[in-house]
């Protein structure tokens, strides 16, 4: 977390792609919501702080069929994940690291699903995030140990660790 976001490593190539020194384009796993396949597009920077970094997120876009597309105008999305490590702890061998985060996502209800109540499209999306999340960040932390482990012992090329898989 100490190395300025330009030196990054983007741990994903499938996943992930780097636009500039600080912003990230990240492809997130498809989804299978109701009938459709989702894939959401994220565009996030990174600002580093003195004991961590904190990455925003810019732009969220859907991919997928035409009538998925259509709903990029209908919804916003908006993320900041603070990664953080206990500056009492620099000399310690054991260095947790935290991380807090706030999602808000803001969608119209397209008309065919608006004889569903609120409440279950609310509880199917937090699901949905839920799942992702409990998917995908354990697979980042391991490739993250992945990219330290290399970094430590002198490989400096920051290559892509991962396979697009989940």
């Amino acid at each position: 977390m100490r190395l300025p976001a330009s030196q990054y490593s983007v741990l994903d190539a499938e996943r992930i792609e780097r636009v500039d020194d600080r912003t990230f384009r990240c492809y997130v796993y498809r989804i299978k919501f109701f009938a459709f396949e989702v894939c959401p597009v994220l565009l996030v920077r990174v600002d580093e702080h003195p004991f961590g970094c904190c990455i925003t997120l810019l732009s969220c876009k859907l991919e997928g069929s035409p009538l998925v597309e259509a709903q990029n105008d209908k919804f916003s999305a908006s993320m900041v994940n603070k990664v953080s490590c206990n500056e009492d702890m620099l000399d310690s061998a054991f260095q947790p690291l935290t991380s807090e985060t706030l999602i808000e996502v803001t969608i119209e209800i397209p008309f065919a699903f608006r004889a569903i109540p609120v409440e279950v499209i609310e509880s199917t999306g937090r699901q949905v995030l839920e799942q992702l999340l409990r998917i995908m960040l354990p697979r980042f932390l391991k490739q993250l140990v992945k990219d330290y482990q290399a970094w430590a012992s002198g490989d400096t090329s920051r290559q892509p660790l991962g396979t697009g898989e989940i």
